[in-house]
């Protein structure tokens, strides 16, 4: 029979690397072992020097031989025999991926291991240096940008953009408008930012009132009377109408503290506290906001700005060294000095990425502890045997070769001690 069958050497697989050569130093040594025995064997009674080597052989080969059949039946069944206890790996795979993974989950997936591992970590000072200097065509960022523009691509854009728009109206819908408003106009009125809406609302009336003057004119002249229009009284009426108007816008821009603009301001003022808390107005105010979401020129609107921003995301992905040349990237480098210089912020910033890390650990450490058991559990006993053969297969063909010499040493101790005796 061909011993390298014997000794399971039928068996290589060429993803095992250096392990098939040290099995083969492993089995040829436990060879040579056997020829050294016969020949030594042969030559013991002609002269008792023999003996020792033959008992070297003797004890090598029985120790190569049990150092072989424990490795074996770690993997396989030796000389594919049925032995009780062996191949052990391949019969408990499902219970040595459920104890890997309680390992996983007791050693390293506990929120207190977590938490002091990314305390020991400066991830805003990591990012902070990063965006400041950017390596350029790093791996890091190249992959990064190849990812962000794969998923993108890869995403339905109508369906994405649905999301999107449904997002915003969702959010816009939820959102009180007419208190913000308020608030707002209150905040406007108190730092004079106001003026200049008073202003361009003048300026506006003195245009309209320009373009409009041959409406007012025939207006006058219809609701005058005949005697008026007979005795043309009726036009210098409508002139005079005119002139005073243009004559209080024009008084109206010229002077802040006219007193229309003091009523204006008013009237503004009272506009806002009404925004804030009268019921009536702002439930006025909802349904108009509501009639806007529900415009299709909204909807196409907002369709073309997600349509625009996914354009601008994608090209900034696929030429982040273009995107970081312009203000974007001056922004981010500034992000990124401001991240080293500012403790307050980074202190701030590693506190929530520890939460949040935590926080992930605790939700889901079950699930990525399980998702390593249901893996082991889904591989077939050959695969585990073959990667688990490849991780440590060479340093069990040493224990093999280690065995041999030992055994043979520990023979030629023996047949020492016997001879002396």
């Amino acid at each position: 029979m061909n011993p390298f069958l014997l000794l399971g050497l039928d068996r290589f697989n060429p993803a095992q690397g250096g392990v098939r050569g040290m099995r083969i130093a492993a089995t040829g040594l436990l060879i040579v072992m056997a020829a050294v025995f016969l020949i030594a064997r042969s030559l013991e009674a002609s002269d008792n020097g023999w003996g020792f080597l033959r008992a070297f052989a003797e004890a090598a080969m029985v120790g190569g031989l049990a150092d072989w059949f424990a490795v074996t039946a770690l993997f396989r069944h030796p000389l594919g025999l049925p032995i009780p206890h062996t191949a052990i790996i391949p019969r408990n795979k499902d219970r040595i991926g459920d104890n890997l993974a309680a390992f996983l989950r007791d050693n390293f997936l506990t929120s207190s291991i977590v938490a002091r591992r990314m305390g020991r970590i400066d991830v805003a000072a990591a990012a902070g240096r990063f965006l400041a200097n950017p390596v350029s065509g790093g791996r890091l960022r190249s992959g990064a940008s190849r990812l962000v523009a794969d998923v993108l691509e890869a995403l339905d854009p109508e369906r994405l953009g649905s999301m999107v728009r449904y997002g915003i109206a969702a959010r816009v819908r939820a959102l009180s408008v007419a208190p913000l408003l308020g608030q707002a106009l209150t905040a406007a009125i108190a730092e004079n930012r106001h003026v200049p809406m008073v202003d361009g609302i003048i300026v506006w009336a003195g245009k309209t009132l320009d373009a409009n003057e041959a409406l007012i004119r025939g207006i006058v002249n219809q609701r005058a009377g005949a005697i008026l229009r007979w005795t043309g009284l009726d036009e210098k009426l409508a002139n005079a109408i005119l002139g005073g108007l243009h004559k209080l816008l024009t008084e109206m821009a010229a002077d802040p503290d006219h007193p229309v603009r003091a009523k204006s301001e008013e009237a503004l003022r009272s506009l806002a506290e009404r925004m804030q808390n009268d019921p009536e107005l702002q439930a006025r105010i909802e349904t108009v906001k509501e009639e806007i979401i529900d415009n299709p020129a909204v909807d196409r609107w907002m369709e073309g700005l997600w349509e625009s921003a996914r354009a601008a995301l994608l090209k900034a992905a696929r030429d982040p060294e273009t995107t970081l040349a312009g203000r974007f990237g001056d922004a981010l480098r500034q992000l990124g000095t401001t991240l080293q210089t500012e403790p307050r912020l980074r202190h701030t910033i590693n506190q929530f990425t520890r939460r949040a890390t935590v926080g992930a650990i605790d939700s889901y450490g079950d699930h990525i502890v399980r998702l390593v058991s249901d893996t082991i559990r889904g591989w077939d006993a050959n695969t585990i045997t073959v990667r688990l053969e490849s991780a440590v297969g060479r340093d069990l063909q040493y224990i093999r070769i280690n065995g041999t010499v030992v055994g043979g040493l520990v023979g030629l101790a023996i047949h020492l001690l016997d001879r002396v005796v």
